[in-house]
């Protein structure tokens, strides 16, 4: 039993069955995470997760090379999850995290992987963490009871299960809240760390922001005697309703704090999601993202900047009509460099301080997670038919890229994918919508193929050059399948006036604009139109349910996966209520408001009676963004019908499905279920 707890899942070698890309070939990949350059520029340290699909989980290990992707040398051999790679003490040790004592701690070693020493030796496991500039002290991210246990009210229930909540939040995304992060700082005398202060003790805030924050939203001031971060003080209705989180600056000698988003006397009190603090190399400065209205959290993601000096706030960003990803300081002064997507492919640009933006990147890809050291910028890069590799942009080239990694090079070569195009379509009110269409590997135009409408989630999400291992585009693709998947109104990348258009018009011309794209598509002589399904998840789920009943036959059969089916249900039970608040334009029981009403109008349950096309339903028992009970409804309302259906579910799965077996078998099912009524 001992030597198969410590047996090490490791890069894998695989041969690809018949040139065929499956999902057993893309739970065979390498999947490329955090990387951290050294302070000189000459290596990078990052983290690749391996697994493995007959033990159904993966493994996390470090790699560092050169700079120039040269000696490329496995770091870490361990059974054990090793992650979050930093290089401290002025570039001679890296520190990581592992779980080599039985807890998540913070650990270092020599870049070439000796001399492994635990530094951190806190009571529970450490989430994230930071070293201050001077390394004399660690930020870090652990977790805190939220909620009253029971068995602390009734000593002799010591063995229930019930859990207790007197307000709301008591659940976020898959989890029910017994604990929250919170940030701690200890001093670290080069060897141990200290004993460590919570920031936040004695509340029930949380920083960073579930369910996705990260150690992005703290930082450290360049002289290392404050700390940035990221926090909504609200709990419970307050929290539930509001998306109003603020950057706090928190000094280490008083241990007093300013709010930066609403100083006394500044008109502009930043209302919506302020996030992701970031000081200037040379410490006047400070930049984050903000969003102006509170309670929507799709608004207009703008690159903030203070004078920390005369507290004067700008946005950088108020010409630009995109929303901005992530960002980072450019390492000599002169500007920042960001990522925003635009048209279905996520950029990289140069912003001076005066509001001068130039694109740096082109081409059909995503470039996400940007650091920059010296005259270089670091990325991984991304798009519809290639998985994530490290590259390098060298700004003093005409910003020539370097490919740094080439992670799964093995497997890619043995299979091909289809090509991807991008199409125009006109909509219902005359606008142009963009969409990308992949094909099947090895495409004949004088061939006739099955089409799938992909209705993307969000619903403010960007139909970009995303690789994914959750929907895989270019494995449907593979599987015989034109893919088509419009930017409809809602998705990012078009100005914010077509991406606002979604909100509280779910049943409007976001829904007209799936009819326009497949209907185009449908046109041309290698698609059988009489042979189209369509498909979608979250938001896109939702669509699929919509559809079903006001297709007009166009599809021969459908799937939703965790799909929004009865808008009531949806109001009460989904944890982020500011969520539908805002997209829906208020609760169900306002009768005399108009725009609700409209909203709750068109949820899908009222228009079964109409449904008559074979439906495939996913969903999830900890998914509590959208709870279980919606795709259980719609699966029992066509049977109900005499519709032919299945519902496929996990009771351990969440929004996603992130096991391997649990994503094989939805793989298959998916596939399956479409070839039975598209081939």
């Amino acid at each position: 039993m001992e030597e198969e707890k410590n047996k090490i899942i490791g890069k894998q070698t695989i041969i690809v069955k018949d040139g065929k890309f499956t999902p057993e070939v893309f739970w065979s990949m390498g999947r490329i995470e955090a990387y951290s350059v050294s302070p000189d520029n000459t290596k990078i340290a990052y983290m690749v997760t391996y697994f493995c699909i007959d033990e159904n989980k993966g493994h996390t290990v470090l790699h560092i090379m050169n700079s120039d992707g040269s000696n490329d040398t496995l770091l870490t051999d361990t059974a054990n999850d090793e992650t979050s790679p930093l290089w401290i003490k002025n570039g001679t040790k890296i520190a990581f995290l592992s779980n080599a004592s039985g807890k998540n701690q913070i650990w270092e070693m020599n870049p070439d992987g000796t001399e492994r020493k635990q530094l951190s030796d806190f009571e529970k496991d450490i989430d994230s963490f930071k070293f201050s500039p001077d390394n004399n002290w660690i930020l870090f991210v652990s977790q805190v009871d939220y909620i009253y246990k029971p068995e602390n009210l009734y000593k002799d229930l010591d063995k229930t299960t019930g859990l207790m909540a007197n307000d709301l939040m008591y659940k976020h995304w898959d989890k029910w809240l017994k604990t929250v992060p919170h940030p701690f700082y200890a001093s670290f005398d080069g060897d141990k760390m200290g004993n460590a202060t919570d920031i936040l003790a004695g509340t029930r805030f949380e920083s960073p922001l579930l369910p996705f924050g990260g150690i992005e939203q703290l930082t450290w001031s360049i002289d290392s005697n404050t700390i940035a971060y990221t926090c909504k003080k609200k709990a419970g209705t307050a929290y539930a309703l509001s998306t109003d989180s603020d950057i706090f600056l928190y000094d280490l000698k008083t241990q007093q704090e300013i709010n930066l988003c609403k100083l006394p006397d500044d008109p502009d009190q930043n209302m919506g999601y302020d996030i992701n603090p970031l000081y200037s190399p040379c410490g006047k400065y400070m930049a984050w993202l903000s969003m102006e209205h509170d309670g929507y959290e799709s608004d207009k993601n703008r690159l903030y900047l203070m004078d920390l000096e005369t507290k004067k706030k700008t946005d950088l960003t108020k010409d630009f009509d995109a929303d901005i990803n992530e960002f980072c300081w450019v390492p000599k002064g002169g500007g920042l460099y960001f990522a925003s997507v635009w048209h279905g492919r996520t950029m990289i640009y140069h912003i001076t301080l005066d509001g001068t933006i130039t694109q740096i990147t082109e081409g059909d890809y995503d470039y996400i997670s940007i650091s920059a050291i010296d005259d270089f910028i670091y990325t991984i890069r991304r798009s519809l038919t290639v998985c994530d590799d490290l590259y390098r942009i060298d700004t003093n080239n005409n910003n020539g890229i370097l490919q740094l990694t080439h992670e799964n090079k093995d497997i890619f070569n043995q299979f091909e994918l289809g090509k991807v195009e991008e199409r125009w379509t006109k909509t219902v009110d005359g606008k142009e919508l963009m969409s990308w269409v992949l094909y099947p590997a090895g495409f004949d135009p004088n061939k006739k193929y099955p089409a799938l409408l992909m209705c993307m989630g969000g619903p403010q999400e960007a139909c970009s050059q995303v690789w994914s291992y959750r929907w895989n585009f270019a494995f449907f693709a593979s599987q015989g399948y034109i893919m088509i998947m419009p930017n409809r109104r809602g998705c990012p990348g078009f100005g914010q006036e077509w991406k606002a258009e979604v909100s509280k018009d779910y049943g409007g011309l976001c829904m007209q604009d799936y009819f326009a794209a497949i209907d185009d598509l449908a046109t041309e002589s290698y698609v059988n139109k009489d042979k189209l399904g369509c498909v979608g998840a979250s938001f896109g789920g939702y669509s699929v349910y919509w559809l079903a009943a006001h297709h007009e036959k166009r599809f021969k059969t459908f799937l939703a996966h965790d799909g929004i089916f009865n808008f009531p249900e949806m109001f009460l039970t989904t944890e982020e209520m500011w969520f539908v608040d805002w997209d829906f334009g208020g609760n169900y029981w306002d009768k005399d408001n108009k725009v609700a009403q409209n909203s709750y109008a068109n949820s899908p349950h009222l228009f079964v009676d109409k449904w008559d096309t074979p439906i495939l339903c996913v969903h999830s028992d900890k998914d509590y963004r959208i709870l279980l009970s919606q795709g259980q409804s719609a699966f029992a309302c066509a049977r109900l019908r005499g519709i032919e259906a299945q519902l496929l579910f996990y009771p351990d799965e969440c929004h996603f499905v992130n096991h391997p077996q649990n994503s094989i078998l939805w793989n298959r099912m998916f596939i399956k279920w479409l070839d039975k009524f598209l081939k």
